[in-house]
């Protein structure tokens, strides 16, 4: 526990330019590297308007698959490490909702970057699509841990 300041302020995240979208926005931080936000602009702008020919141009339906890739890949239950007696238990707990937003933008991301496209904008695109539709890496870690979770239920009772 932190001696000096609370931990409980977080930075409010304006909505982005084009979308007016604050989960875009975050999109656009957690992608971004080295400082560099209109590069990171540019990867995920272009990865919707690639979202958008594919679902027939129009750039609602864009939007919505962005959004429905996030709920697909956004976890419900996830194990965390307990000591107990000597002995590590992987114990159950739900996901709080912001830990849910950032595991599936962090998911998204490292399953787009192990995809084999050419270019980043690319992968990005084609993972938010097959995210969307219930299938890709970051879906398949999503469902990994929820397994893990439902094979460690018995020890559900260590967590108080």
């Amino acid at each position: 526990m932190p001696r000096r300041r609370s931990t409980d302020y977080t930075r409010d995240i304006e909505q982005d330019p084009r979308f007016g979208s604050v989960r875009v926005q975050k999109f656009i931080n957690v992608i971004m590297m080295g400082g560099k936000k209109s590069v990171a602009r540019h990867i995920v702008y272009t990865a919707i308007d690639i979202i958008a020919k594919k679902s027939g141009g129009d750039e609602k339906k864009a939007l919505e698959a962005f959004h429905q890739a996030f709920e697909q890949v956004a976890p419900a239950v996830e194990v965390r490490s307990k000591r107990v007696g000597g002995s590590v238990y992987q114990i159950p707990t739900e996901v709080a909702a912001k830990r849910k937003d950032s595991l599936a933008m962090r998911w998204l991301i490292t399953a787009a970057k192990e995809r084999p496209n050419k270019t980043m904008e690319e992968r990005l695109a084609y993972e938010l699509l097959d995210a969307s539709q219930g299938k890709g890496g970051a879906v398949k870690k999503r469902v990994d841990v929820q397994r893990m979770a439902e094979a460690n239920r018995a020890f559900s009772h260590y967590a108080w």
